[in-house]
């Protein structure tokens, strides 16, 4: 899938980074031969450290701007403008995506508790107004990404961004954005022990802090 999300994003005019998080296949190599830059952990560290670690380069190479977008292929180039425009129109200095602000997506019972339970816990932890917890394509601004600094390295640092957006104080906006499901991206995630590990987790997340 890495060869096509990253020549769409490239066509679209954007910066591209991958990290390839200990991968022990070629997606490394697909992503570098597509065009992107590619960062290599030499050890699978988990994503929410692969993502500290591109927001880290980007606020290192200067950008004013960044997007985190999953490498799956369920999200659509076309909608970055709209999160980009947000942060601007909105004065926001993080635009979050939501999949439950358009017509409700069809998915499996599993991954729709999940979901519905991340985003309650969240509003409960947190305050923030939010419809969808685990959502990978957001944008945020310099300031807003210099606030970030991700440690929950298996499904939770979903949560965990969230809950540092709301301790930063900065203002946030939500905008509608379309997940493309396929039989690759529904067959992630779908083990009921991964989501029992999903929510502790994030409980463990929260007496931590």
């Amino acid at each position: 899938m890495i060869g096509g999300v990253v020549l769409e994003l490239m066509r679209s005019g954007y910066r591209v980074v991958v990290v390839d998080d200990g991968s022990s296949d070629r997606s490394a190599d697909i992503a570098l031969a597509s065009g992107a830059m590619v960062l290599r952990h030499p050890v699978n560290l988990g994503q929410g450290a692969a993502l500290q670690t591109g927001i880290d380069y980007a606020l290192a190479g200067g950008a004013e701007f960044v997007v985190t977008f999953d490498a799956d292929g369920q999200h659509r180039p076309g909608e970055i403008i709209g999160l980009v425009e947000g942060l601007s129109r909105e004065q926001a200095d993080f635009a979050l995506g939501s999949r439950f602000l358009r017509q409700v997506p069809r998915l499996p019972a599993l991954r729709r508790l999940l979901l519905k339970t991340a985003t309650l816990f969240t509003r409960l932890a947190t305050g923030m107004q939010i419809t969808d917890t685990h959502n990978g394509l957001r944008a945020m601004t310099r300031r807003g990404a210099l606030a970030i600094r991700l440690r929950q390295n298996r499904m939770a640092h979903a949560s965990e961004f969230l809950a540092q957006v709301a301790a930063s104080g900065l203002r946030y906006v939500e905008r509608p954005v379309t997940i493309d499901y396929s039989a690759y991206s529904l067959a992630k995630g779908q083990k009921t022990g991964d989501a029992f590990a999903v929510l502790l987790d994030l409980f463990a997340s929260r007496l931590y802090h």
